[in-house]
């Protein structure tokens, strides 16, 4: 059996999931883990200690191996931006010794490192949530968006499915745009009146992440002709474009081929709303190039613990 600190663990808490990640010093995985995230009270986005515990107990037993100290471990987290998150983090690291080495981080550095050549340039989560982020290659970093789904996440799958729900409405009522989004929304509740909406809206039937499930369908109509979709599914995708080249600017980024690494569903999933936000963004002014589609960020986070095993550990937030 491989000693224990020849192995590395890369963990990924984005706003939907936990995964973890045991894996080998070079390139076989050993085990892996997929979980859930949930909300902190007050709407915080974060990964509990009690999933990331899970999660890295889960990924040893998948590989059928005891659980005990790893030679690096990288974790990229939403909302462990604030000194206090990371000092949670690491914290909990200590107590249950995870590993020799240990880089902690937001979820965006993952991206970096799995999508984009040489761990610089911009990237965009577009998911449940949604937030850009940039990084230039002396490790200065910037973002834009992110505000959560109260005060913003534009072109995210929330909020695409919530201007969905009021555009049918909207609709229910005859003051908006007659829309094809009413009756497939009640087919997806399984009734025929509209007013059962607020039941299921306020009374938790659709919870957050069922709006953003709702997603898929206010695309489908949109790519059908449907007017009041398209108008949502072209203003989402400029505004997340919007977003990216606020990131962009704030990160004093090269606008004419800057690296771009795209996660979440938004831009994973759907094609059509990827290839609006290209073209959205480079109306904005900024030419990605080249464009990496990270389907499974822990890849990075592995990516970052490999590199930990032969550096020194990452400086405190990074």
């Amino acid at each position: 059996m491989a000693e224990s600190h020849s192995f590395v663990i890369g963990i990924d808490g984005g706003a939907s999931h936990t995964a973890a990640v045991l894996a080998d010093a070079r390139r076989r995985t050993a085990g892996a883990r997929r979980g859930r995230t949930v909300e902190h009270p007050g709407g915080r986005r974060g990964v509990p200690l009690r999933e990331l515990d899970a999660a890295v107990a889960e990924a040893f037993r998948a590989a059928n191996l005891p659980r005990t100290p790893v030679g690096a471990a990288a974790l990229g987290l939403a909302g462990v931006d604030l000194n206090e998150g990371l000092d949670i983090i690491r914290g909990w690291s200590d107590r249950v010794q995870l590993a020799e080495r240990l880089s902690v981080a937001n979820d965006a550095t993952l991206l970096f490192a799995a999508g984009t050549p040489d761990g610089w340039g911009l990237a965009i989560i577009a998911g449940t949530g949604s937030i850009a982020f940039a990084l230039d290659a002396h490790g200065r970093d910037a973002r834009a968006g992110g505000w959560g789904y109260l005060l913003g996440d534009e072109g995210s799958a929330f909020r695409v499915g919530l201007l969905g729900l009021r555009a049918a409405c909207r609709a229910a009522d005859a003051i908006g745009e007659p829309t094809a989004l009413l009756p497939v929304l009640l087919g997806e509740l399984g009734s025929t009146d509209a007013r059962d909406l607020i039941p299921a809206v306020y009374r938790g039937k659709w919870d957050k992440a069922a709006i953003a499930g709702l997603a898929p369908l206010v695309l489908n109509a949109a790519a059908a002709g449907d007017r009041a979709a398209t108008a949502i599914f072209e203003q989402e995708a400029r505004e997340l474009a919007r977003t990216a080249a606020g990131a962009v600017a704030a990160g004093d980024l090269p606008r004419d081929g800057v690296p771009l690494a795209l996660t979440g569903g938004m831009v994973i999933e759907n094609a059509m709303f990827r290839d609006r936000f290209l073209r959205e963004l480079r109306a904005c002014g900024v030419t990605p190039d080249p464009v990496g589609l990270v389907d499974d960020p822990v890849v990075g986070a592995v990516v970052l613990a490999r590199k930990l095993l032969i550096e020194r550990p990452a400086p405190a937030g990074w």
